[in-house]
């Protein structure tokens, strides 16, 4: 275990300072402060990964992905899906995870505040009683130097009164010179005795204080440690989601590494081919052929469609008069 640091390194000259105290006091509030932003940091991040889960989900079972691809390619395909919605789940878990973190991260916190709530009321009660006390003390030392002063003017006027031949007047002086001596008696036990006291009440203030810096420095150091272990296991949760994740995405390596592409090619040729004989050619049919009823044997015979044939080539020029003539019929009236 370390030493007590904080018992030795918190004081002041000044008996009415709590500048010490107070340093401490601050230091524990912006512990407490750190450990409420990083509860705050757990809980949107759970929203975060629910959020993120949530919609992973929605997104592997709602949206299409490849649905109609065949044989090995779909088995693959199914596999991832079923993988991010895993994936999707885990993040899910997550959340969940975080959000207890931060459950005990606030009870930590609350446990804390309680037990140093127990010690500050001591604290405080402490510093009102040494303050009161200071108080009482000084007044109780201007009352003795101001009887001390009164004493001191008591004696120089019974001094100057020597030569004086009226004995009530040197009468007077003496009693007001023995009525001071017995006020400065008085002063003087009166001071001494709010200075024993304020001793005392000093004495007491010092061990409570030295309690109180040993208590919170015990605190401090648990609160270090709880808040270093939260932020070790929230990184370590992260990893492990990652890991999780990485394990879930092999088993897709693993069924795409089992994916075939000739075994795809030949599952969609077996299960979709519509025929392996091509179409024939088409035959080209002339309207004047003799022959234009004739089918070639093996060949498919094309629709009889009514079209006209090729012109004949003229034998004769234009200007000519048996240029009306066609296979010897005229196309002239004569």
């Amino acid at each position: 275990m370390t030493r007590s640091l904080f018992k030795g390194n918190f004081w002041s000259a000044d008996i009415l300072s709590t500048v010490g105290y107070d340093s401490i006091i601050q230091h524990l509030n912006n512990g407490r402060k750190n450990c409420k932003e990083f509860e705050e940091f757990l809980k949107e991040r759970a929203a975060v990964e629910e959020r993120y889960g949530k919609d992973l989900l929605s997104l592997s079972r709602k949206k299409p992905c490849g649905q109609s691809e065949t044989n090995t390619l779909k088995r693959a395909l199914e596999v991832f899906k079923q993988q991010v919605d895993s994936v999707a789940q885990c993040h899910i878990q997550l959340a969940q995870s975080l959000r207890e973190e931060a459950r005990k991260m606030e009870e930590f916190r609350e446990k804390q505040k309680l037990q140093r709530k127990k010690t500050e009321l001591v604290m405080d009660a402490i510093h009102k009683q040494k303050s009161l006390q200071f108080k009482k003390t000084m007044d109780a030392k201007k009352n003795y130097e101001q009887k001390c002063r009164d004493k001191d003017e008591a004696e120089q006027a019974v001094s100057r009164s020597a030569n004086l031949v009226n004995p009530k007047q040197q009468e007077k002086l003496f009693v007001k010179l023995a009525t001071s001596k017995t006020a400065v008696e008085d002063s003087d036990k009166a001071y001494m005795l709010h200075i024993s006291t304020l001793d005392k009440v000093r004495e007491e203030w010092q061990s409570e204080h030295i309690k109180a810096c040993e208590a919170f420095e015990a605190q401090e150091c648990e609160r270090i440690n709880f808040f270093r272990n939260a932020l070790w296991l929230h990184v370590n949760q992260l990893s492990q989601q990652c890991v999780t994740s990485d394990e879930m995405y092999e088993q897709v390596r693993k069924s795409l590494e089992m994916c075939s592409i000739q075994k795809d090619i030949e599952y969609f040729v077996n299960q979709r081919k519509t025929g392996q004989i091509p179409p024939a050619p088409i035959m080209y049919e002339n309207f004047y052929s003799p022959q234009k009823n004739a089918v070639p044997p093996g060949k498919a015979t094309a629709p009889n469609l009514a079209r006209r044939g090729p012109l004949p080539i003229p034998k004769t020029s234009p200007d000519d008069p048996d240029y009306s003539l066609v296979d010897d019929y005229s196309l002239l009236y004569q």
